[in-house]
């Protein structure tokens, strides 16, 4: 786990942490952030590890979510989160980055361009949209904030459906459980309502750094309508429509999405092949012979990934450190040659002989 650090935005205490090395590539967050458990959850840290292969990553939860230090919640108006961006960038001490915003973070983004050109290389911008208001019916959007704060347990279940629509029933699993470990109710609900709020439309046409959209086919939490609409309105932005549904880019053709987005940046294209940039979330097909190399102990792990339950979880219950947790998930992912947990616990499913 990075170190969490913390910067003073002059509204909130913004916590930040930073991996790798080389050119600086700012992360922003989704709409639900937390340092600490995004780093436990397997696809999005596994995306992250491989952008710091080439990259000097900085991460941040915004303000109001994750371990940024707030009172009122997120705030529904996008100056405190661009002035978390800039505090964060100035306690890293870096004079200009390129920006990796996705879904409500890329109205954040373009509104921090857009007010400080100077401090931005290049923008890469996944599952955007530019106004929150036309992400659904304001009737849809209230309905969807209620269920939300009055049964998180069901909605958390309910996003995983619609952010991942492909997935596997226990990658939608491990998703929703991630999702509720990540924020209470409350924070939730107070994020996504302000989410709704945001709206970049003006700043939109001030943007001055070479901008990639890149956008799902079939993403069904931002359709594919927002995503043209942010790359039209940014002058000289360039759309790309990557096939697949999931929201965000760790899940899906994740590999495919790391190529194009550090292509644009500027990563050399021999660099970004190889094992450490295989593509997808997809479990490759093994042979009963590999398969027969998985211990009990991993069989019995990777069952207990598939449920939704952190290290600290399956420790607790099987009498183990999460370290040892991790490490049978790791040697079983190894000899499966997948890329993710996720995959791991799908193939255990399938293949549990007491299922």
């Amino acid at each position: 786990m990075p170190k969490v650090r913390y910067a003073w935005s002059g509204f909130d205490d913004v916590a930040w942490s930073e991996i790798g090395a080389g050119p600086p590539l700012l992360v922003g967050g989704w709409w639900m952030s937390h340092l600490e458990r995004d780093w436990e959850y397997e696809p999005f840290r596994a995306f992250i590890e491989a952008l710091a292969r080439h990259r000097r990553v900085i991460r941040t939860d915004p303000p109001g979510s994750g371990l940024s230090r707030t009172r009122a919640g997120t705030p529904a108006s996008l100056e405190p989160h661009v002035a978390a961006m800039k505090a964060v960038l100035d306690a890293a001490e870096v004079p200009a980055a390129t920006l990796f915003a996705g879904s409500s973070g890329c109205a954040v983004a373009v509104a921090f361009a857009a007010r400080y050109p100077e401090r931005v290389g290049r923008l890469v911008l996944s599952g955007a949209f530019l106004d929150g208001s036309s992400i659904a019916s304001p009737e849809d959007r209230a309905a969807l904030v209620e269920l939300v704060r009055r049964s998180w347990g069901v909605s958390s279940r309910v996003m995983a459906d619609i952010f991942y629509p492909d997935a596997t029933a226990p990658e939608r699993r491990a998703f929703a459980q991630h999702q509720r470990s990540a924020a209470t109710a409350r924070t939730a609900a107070l994020g996504l309502a302000a989410v709704y709020s945001f709206d970049a439309r003006s700043a939109a046409p001030h943007v001055r750094a070479p901008t990639l959209v890149l956008h799902r086919r079939g993403d069904r939490a931002i359709p594919l309508a927002l995503g043209a609409a942010t790359a039209a309105a940014v002058p000289g932005a360039h759309l790309e429509v990557l096939d697949g549904s999931a929201h965000h880019p760790w899940h899906g053709d994740a590999a495919g999405f790391l190529r194009r987005a550090l292509a644009f940046d500027g990563v050399d294209a021999a660099a970004l092949t190889g094992p450490a940039h295989a593509s997808g979330e997809k479990a490759s097909v093994v042979s009963g012979r590999t398969a027969s190399r998985i211990s009990a102990r991993e069989r019995e792990v990777l069952l207990l990934v598939s449920r939704g339950k952190t290290d600290s979880e399956i420790a607790a219950e099987l009498f183990l450190s999460p370290h040892t947790v991790h490490r049978h998930v790791a040697n079983a992912r190894a000899k499966l040659g997948v890329p993710t947990r996720a995959a791991a616990a799908a193939w255990a499913v399938s293949n549990d002989p007491d299922g």
